[in-house]
C-alpha cells in the first residue's frame, strides 16, 4: 500500500517517483565521492610516513587527528571552551603529597575538640580535681563513716548478746547442780 493511505498524498499533492536513471546517477556520485575520500586519506598517510617522527609522539598525533575528524561542521572551525568546566589533571605518583595536616571541615574540627575536652575532663575527674569528683568523694566518705558506725553497732550488739546468753547459760548450769 502506498505511503499516505487510501486517499493519496498529504493535502492533495501528487506523488513523485524517482526514475531508475536518477537512482543510478546518485549511486555513481556516491561511489565517486567515497573513492575520492579514500585517495585523500591514502595521500595523507603517505605524507605522514615520509616525515620523521620522534618515538612516542605517534600516539599524540593520532589522537589529534581523531578529535578533528569527530568534530563536524562549525565545531571543527571554532574552538569553544566552557569557562565553568574544570579540566582534570592527572598527577604522577611523585607529585602526590601525603600531608597529615589536611583541611578539616568545621563540623569535623568541633567533633575532635569535643572528644579531646571529654578526655581531659575524665582525666581530671579520675584525679579528683573536678567539682563533681570532689562531691562524689565527700559522699563516699560520709557513706563509709555510716557503714563503719553500723558495723561497730552490730559488733557491740553481738558482744552484748553473747555476754547475756553466756551469763544466762552459766546461771542455768549453776542452778542444775
Amino acid at each position: 500500500m502506498p505511503k499516505g493511505g487510501k486517499k493519496g498524498g498529504h493535502k492533495g499533492r501528487m506523488r513523485t517517483y524517482t526514475s531508475p536513471e536518477e537512482i543510478d546517477a546518485q549511486m555513481k556520485e556516491e561511489k565517486e565521492r567515497k573513492l575520492h575520500e579514500q585517495e585523500e586519506g591514502e595521500a595523507i598517510a603517505q605524507n605522514e610516513g615520509t616525515e620523521e617522527k620522534i618515538p612516542g609522539s605517534g600516539s599524540d598525533d593520532s589522537d589529534d587527528e581523531g578529535s578533528e575528524k569527530r568534530r563536524g561542521g562549525v565545531a571543527g572551525l571554532i574552538e569553544i571552551e566552557n569557562p565553568n568546566r574544570v579540566a582534570q589533571k592527572s598527577k604522577k605518583v611523585t607529585q602526590i603529597e601525603l600531608d597529615d595536616s589536611k583541611q578539616l571541615s568545621r563540623r569535623e574540627r568541633e567533633e575532635i575538640e569535643k572528644q579531646k575536652a571529654k578526655e581531659r575532663y575524665m582525666k581530671m575527674h579520675l584525679a579528683g580535681k573536678t567539682d563533681q569528683a570532689k562531691a562524689d568523694l565527700a559522699r563516699l566518705a560520709i557513706i563509709r563513716k555510716q557503714r563503719e558506725d553500723a558495723a561497730r553497732k552490730k559488733e557491740e550488739e553481738k558482744k552484748a548478746k553473747e555476754t547475756t546468753t553466756g551469763a544466762t547459760k552459766g546461771m542455768n548450769s549453776l542452778s542444775l547442780k
